[in-house]
């Protein structure tokens, strides 16, 4: 089967930045900074960008080019033996999509709220009792809520449709419509929050820094952690979207600019996220250390508090919740299309059937997290995937092609095929720098989990939706590996060596 290929280097621009910014970059970002050192920590923000964020995308697209191959295919081209981590990138990729089509369904129904305010004077209640009828376990789903599910179908049924239209007509062209429409949107949101009173303290307040925390090992895994969390690298989807590059790309240009794209849209979200929460703290009294709060929280509680007391609420809300929806949509189709390629590549069947049973065991699945507990289900999910999941594939991933395999002759391949060359830091960031991040990052990860446990959930919903997750995506992977492939599934060994 030929492989399909972008139609222009913008479309696999905008897809591949469409892919890394996501609900992270909103709502997680801004406080990260703020949390650690304002304006000083976007020293060692800056310093993980560019020993660890683009390194890694080279590698990952340099790999996918190379290869012509989703993560399983590709990384099987190196050595049989990476078939498993490829197929373990791709559940966690499953994995993932599974809830954020719940999120993205939640953005979805606040953007009609929006329009009325429906979550008047309360939006915390609002939020927790009439909207989830929040059950507060893992373990005790409840019931089904159609005011949610109504709207996951919307959200499943974008990421079908894209999917199942193909590369071109459908990823690159949904993509070079929802960036831009993006980017205008937060654009237009910024300039209007200027206005406010008070919205020039709290940006002032996110980038007041404080050098003090730069001696804080903290605060320098906590750069790398948010690099890692919005690069999308690590879990498929890079590797798939690089193997749709026509022969002759610039691997090294598109790299830099993916990274550089994502990272300057995380400093506008900052300015919008706090220019909201300057205002918002000025007009209720408050300090704006009260005021700010972090993921769910801010989306869907914090930032529709600020909305009522702003003028024009109804302009805020529909462009916030838009902004939502976009960089949530852009996220999700590109998830789902690093399953749908690997899927492909295992069984060759086309794209309409594999995207067609994807997208609907997918969409059935994801009624779990409508339900009254569904969203401690994801809150616990989401935690170990991210934080135990996706940075043990990186650190494997890394240590395998660092150390056993000859990463010069990754290096000799996109300096051969790029318009500027990379030298050896790129080899010595891998090797070292970012190895050494992320082994510090999970083993503290690992004893924060063991010795406090996470959220104030039992030890059975973190044994069996934390852990046991994890476990379940192992078992599935190694299943997956042993099955028979397609005839040429694996390149010959004599394609093997000439990376």
């Amino acid at each position: 089967m030929e492989r399909e290929q972008w139609g222009s280097r913008l479309g696999f621009i905008l897809a591949a930045v469409g892919s890394a910014i996501g609900l992270g970059n909103i709502w997680r970002f801004p406080y990260i900074v703020y949390e650690n050192g304002g304006g000083a920590f976007l020293i060692p923000y800056l310093f993980a960008m560019l020993t660890a964020g683009i390194p890694f995308m080279i590698l990952e697209f340099a790999l996918g080019h190379r290869f012509r191959g989703s993560a399983p295919r590709t990384l099987a081209s190196i050595n049989s033996k990476l078939q498993m981590l490829g197929w373990v990138q791709v559940f966690i990729a499953f994995t993932i999509a599974v809830y954020y089509a719940v999120i993205v369904a939640w953005a979805f129904s606040y953007l009609g709220f929006s329009f009325n305010l429906s979550w008047g004077d309360a939006p915390q209640t609002f939020f927790f009792e009439k909207y989830l009828n929040f059950a507060g376990s893992p373990t005790d789903l409840g019931s089904v809520q159609f005011k949610i599910l109504i709207p996951l179908a919307i959200a499943w049924s974008i990421t079908f449709i894209t999917t199942f239209t193909g590369i071109k007509f459908g990823i690159e062209a949904a993509n070079k419509i929802l960036m831009p429409l993006l980017f205008l949107l937060v654009i237009i949101f910024i300039i209007k929050v200027l206005t406010l009173d008070g919205a020039i303290d709290g940006i002032n307040y996110l980038f007041t820094p404080d050098f003090s925390k730069i001696l804080d090992p903290k605060v320098w895994t906590a750069a790398y952690g948010q690099i890692f969390f919005t690069l999308s690298v690590g879990f498929a989807i890079m590797i798939t979207y690089s193997s749709y590059l026509p022969q002759k790309t610039d691997i090294s240009n598109n790299a830099f600019m993916t990274v550089f794209i994502n990272c300057g849209f995380s400093m506008l979200a900052g300015l919008m996220i706090f220019g909201v929460l300057g205002y918002m703290a000025q007009a209720s009294g408050k300090p704006i250390t009260e005021v700010v709060s972090s993921g769910v929280g801010l989306a869907f509680i914090t930032l529709p508090a600020a909305i009522n007391e702003m003028p024009a609420p109804q302009f805020f809300g529909v462009a916030f919740f838009l902004t939502l929806v976009f960089a949530g949509i852009s996220s999700h189709i590109s998830i789902s299309e690093a399953c749908i390629s690997a899927f492909m590549d295992k069984t060759g069947w086309q794209r309409k059937a594999v995207s067609a049973l994807y997208c609907g065991l997918g969409f059935i699945l994801s009624i779990n997290f409508t339900t009254n507990g569904g969203l401690a289900l994801l809150d616990v999910i989401d935690h170990f995937v991210n934080n135990i999941g996706i940075l043990t594939t990186c650190l494997i991933e890394l240590l395998f092609l660092g150390w056993f395999f000859n990463l010069e002759s990754i290096r000799q391949y996109v300096n051969k095929i790029s318009d500027f060359a990379i030298g050896s830091w790129w080899t010595i960031c891998i090797r070292f720098v970012t190895i050494t991040i992320l082994s510090i990052s999970i083993i503290t990860n690992i004893i924060t989990i063991v010795t406090k446990g996470y959220g104030g959930y039992s030890t059975l919903s973190i044994n069996i939706f934390g852990w046991g997750i994890c476990i379940s995506i192992i078992v599935l992977a190694l299943i997956l590996t042993n099955v028979t492939c397609p005839k040429g599934y694996i390149p010959t060994g004599e394609n093997r060596k000439s990376i």
